[in-house]
């Protein structure tokens, strides 16, 4: 298919008067004289190579080329018209689409308070949310599989990227039911020595699990580790199976298990923060736009 040569002006021009039929009318519509709109609608008759218009004293009627010209040139500059706009919108981070990495724990806490209000700020951009601990949500920003992360315990050696911390909670101790610790409010970290303990791989989150150890060291041992499990989900699940005890963010204790009892932990001055993770320099205005919803705090607020 050859590829048409129509300039916009005279395909615009040939609308304006395809609609009013009158060339005086057409050119004030179009903000021009008439001469030169006359010389527009010659040009273009001459690429199509018939009349698009029957001219007669006090009369402009649209030939038979011309009838068939006017739908397909009005549908051109709408999806023209089209184009423009969502360009703009996308340029401008109004539309489009950005990927958000998030820590499954987050789902409990800031997550959909932060999604709810970017959607009221940006409704046409589309959110895609992909669930993933620290180390692949790291991976994914240095391998542009993700936009922005909400992640635990950013870690100090990334240059690549930015952090901002939005959220710091302190740690509960995640106990079955029917422990023995399980019947006071709170519970001594050092009395939590000699338990099996359920914690994250280090390898999908090394910030936190540091994090937990050195607690434990802190308070004179080291956890015994019996089983593994990424999710924090799975963590209470098998700390009511008794399998072990954990040591988890205090946003776990909206996980509902009629089997789990969640205790503070004293001492209780740790604190485990959540930040917003980025490509250092991004300037893509989506990316922004969600930042600038992320970290719109007055304040860093404290978990209970």
């Amino acid at each position: 298919m050859d590829r048409p040569e129509l300039p916009l002006a005279q395909l615009h021009a040939f609308v304006v008067l395809a609609e009013e039929l009158h060339f005086g009318h057409a050119a004030d519509r179009l903000g021009i004289a008439q001469p030169p709109l006359s010389q527009q609608i010659r040009r273009l008759e001459g690429k199509v190579g018939h009349a698009l218009f029957s001219r007669t004293p006090g009369r402009v009627a649209l030939t038979p080329a011309g009838r068939e010209l006017l739908p397909s040139a009005r549908r051109a500059l709408a999806e023209l018209a089209g184009g423009l706009a969502a360009a703009r919108a996308v340029g401008s981070g109004r539309a489009g689409r950005i990927r958000l990495g998030f820590a499954a724990s987050l789902a409990l806490t800031i997550l959909p308070e932060l999604l709810s209000a970017y959607r009221e700020r940006f409704p046409r951009v589309r959110i895609e949310i992909h669930e993933m601990t620290t180390a692949p949500q790291l991976a994914a920003l240095r391998e542009r599989r993700i936009d922005v992360g909400l992640l635990r315990e950013p870690p100090d050696d990334e240059p690549e990227l930015g952090f901002a911390t939005v959220l710091r909670e302190p740690f509960v101790a995640v106990l079955p039911s029917g422990h023995p610790l399980a019947t006071g409010r709170t519970v001594e970290l050092a009395r939590l020595a000699g338990s099996p303990f359920v914690l994250l791989p280090r390898e999908h989150g090394p910030g936190l699990h540091d994090r937990i150890t050195g607690m434990c060291r802190d308070a004179g041992f080291t956890p015994e580790v019996a089983q593994h499990a990424v999710e924090w989900q799975t963590v209470c699940a098998l700390v009511e199976a008794g399998l072990g005890v954990s040591l988890a963010p205090a946003s776990i204790r909206r996980i509902r298990l009629r089997g789990v009892a969640f205790r503070r932990v004293t001492p209780g001055g740790v604190r485990t923060s959540v930040a917003a993770a980025w490509r250092a320099g991004d300037a893509d205005p989506l990316v922004t736009g969600l930042l600038e919803t992320v970290l719109k705090r007055d304040s860093v607020p404290e978990g209970a």
